[in-house]
Order: C-alpha cells, then structure tokens, then sequence
C-alpha cells in the first residue's frame, strides 16, 4: 500500500514509518523537519511541509491509499496547542475529503474512555490532563462526524519497550489492566487495522 504518515518524526510516527517499510509498504512521510528521519533516507519519500495546511497536505495525499497519524502535541502542552487536535482534525478531513484517500488510523488517547475503572484512565485525565481531555475529544468528534473511513487508536501510558506482537485489543473500550503499551506495538496494530481491513469506523483500546 502507499501510505502517508503524520508525526513521522515523533516516537509512535518513527515505529510506523520503520514497520511499514519492513512489511513493504511505500511510505510518504510529510514534516516540518526531516533530519529524525535521515536513517530512513532511500527507503521513503520524505515531504517537508506544513500538515496543518488543508492544501498542502491534500497534495501530499494524491495517490496514496491510506493514512496513519501519531501526530499529537508535545507535553507539557503549551497555551498556542490547547486545540492542536482540534485543528489537526479539522485540516486532515477536509484535506482527505478533497482527495480519494478515505482510510485513515488515527492516534488518540485511553483517557477518553469513561468506562475504565481499573485503570481508572477518564478520572485521571480529567484530573492531571484536562487539556488534552477536551482537545482529544474534540478531535473525535470532527473525525467520528466526517465521511472517512476512520479508526481511532486509544493507547494507555507509552513506553519504548521492544515490539512484540502481543497486545490486547478491545472495540470501545480499554482492556481491563491495561495501564500500558509499548509505541512499537501501536504501530504494529495501526499498520495491522490497513492490511486486514479491520476496525473500521470504531474507536479501539489497546494495551499490552
């Protein structure tokens, strides 16, 4: 598949532009800095730009067959991101929708989950997080409203350990105990949801 990867550069976007490669896939990454992803150099087609700009990242998108987006603000979230998500949502489905290109794995966040107790993600968000409660949510919304063929990713607490291949995955919620992932096994299921057509339109929990 020809996939376009936003966040490329951050820890999630590096593992899937890594993974994709390794499972053959053609790999378009567009970012305002390439040199993170020099290591990469002769295996994908790298774009430096401006994804938050409806008409560039539509360009970018001619004639690719999917998306997968890491992309999310830094913590701590500075006063100028409160509502990067927001924006990110709204510039990507209108971007999307003037192309082709409807499939689309996005990165979102387990403290949207209302439902998990144990851990007890939504509680914990609201309380030290509530800035990117609310712009994670919104981003769902413009996404979960919009004609694409979306799937939303909720990841609990990222870690840098090794991929696996083993993980839990549950559709509308968090599994129970799942209090952490590694970014490697993230990216493992993204690319998985494209290659087996899987997942569509949910939002989905995974831990491992």
């Amino acid at each position: 598949m020809k996939l376009v990867v936003l966040g490329a550069t951050g820890g999630i976007g590096v593992e899937v532009v890594r993974q994709a490669i390794a499972r053959g896939h053609s790999v378009t990454a567009l970012v305002r800095k390439p040199e993170p992803l020099n290591a990469f150099a002769g295996h994908i087609r790298l774009v430096q730009g401006n994804l938050m700009d409806a008409v560039e990242l539509g360009r970018t998108l001619e004639g690719h067959d999917a998306v997968l987006s890491a992309f999310g603000p830094r913590l701590p979230l500075s006063k100028t991101d409160a509502d990067l998500l927001q924006r990110f949502a709204a510039t990507l489905t209108n971007a999307m929708l003037r192309t082709a290109v409807r499939r689309a794995v996005i990165v979102s966040t387990a403290f949207l989950f209302r439902d998990s107790i144990i851990p007890p993600t939504y509680l914990f968000g609201r309380l030290f997080f509530p800035s990117v409660v609310a712009d994670a949510s919104a981003m769902e919304q413009i996404v979960t409203a919009s004609e694409l063929d979306w799937t939303l990713v909720r990841p609990p607490q990222l870690t840098d350990k090794p991929q696996t291949g083993r993980y839990r995955v549950r559709e509308g919620h968090l599994p129970v105990f799942g209090f952490k992932i590694a970014r490697a096994d993230v990216a493992d299921f993204m690319i998985r949801c494209l290659e087996n057509h899987a997942s569509r339109r949910k939002i989905v929990g995974v831990c491992n």
